[in-house]
């Protein structure tokens, strides 16, 4: 669990990489530069854990590319103490981003071999999720709901009925939107039956799955 001063350089030009594509928010580049994003890889790909892009990590899954995830958490607009609901823990690199931006993090995954793996993986990271779950994402988690925001990490045929009524008034729901491409979708609740939608163009997602345990 090695982190060197190689990997930090990697992760300031990393940072320089996001800034140059758009990426603004201050917090999320800070986020960025601090949390080593090799660790949540195989070590096979150590040595591209830092270029802007996607790899595999196990049960037909991948590490969303830094720009996805640095994009998706500044539509979040995270303030500390929020209540974020994540679907889709993956390889637990975006709930760490969560997690540094001081957000109470509550994280669904539905494939057991990386649920086990980021339920090791956290604690030896000091990463502290409020909850960390196994199950269908499509669900959300109604137990600890409103929640202050959602974000969604997988591609997304429709949006999910009972994450948008677990979702604050004023909240906002991030999902990508679409079969083969996806559409970055931003849902911001303005009343118990109103949402205002915002698009932001495609992306590239693995499929959000639903009752396939």
């Amino acid at each position: 669990m090695k982190d060197t001063a190689k990997h930090q350089g990697l992760r300031n030009q990393l940072v320089t990489t996001l800034e140059q594509k758009g990426i603004t928010d201050k917090a999320v580049l800070d986020a960025i530069k601090k949390i080593p994003r090799h660790l949540f890889l195989n070590s096979s790909f150590e040595d591209f854990a830092y270029q802007d892009k996607a790899f595999p990590i196990g049960a037909g899954q991948t590490i969303s590319q830094p720009y996805t995830v640095a994009f998706q958490s500044q539509l979040l607009e995270v303030q500390k103490e929020h209540k974020v609901l994540e679907i889709g823990t993956g390889s637990g690199y975006q709930t760490a981003v969560l997690f540094h931006l001081g957000a109470k993090v509550y994280t669904v995954e539905r494939q057991k071999e990386l649920f086990k793996q980021t339920s090791v993986l956290f604690p030896k990271l000091n990463i502290r999720p409020k909850h960390v779950s196994f199950g269908d994402g499509y669900k959300g988690l109604p137990n600890f709901a409103p929640f202050d925001s959602i974000i969604v990490t997988a591609g997304a045929p429709f949006i999910p009925q009972p994450l948008m009524a677990q979702l604050k008034i004023g909240g906002r729901l991030v999902i990508p939107l679409g079969e083969d491409v996806q559409i970055m979708t931003l849902l911001i609740r303005k009343n118990e039956t109103q949402f205002e939608k915002h698009e932001f163009g495609e992306f590239r997602f693995v499929p959000l799955l639903e009752d396939k345990n």
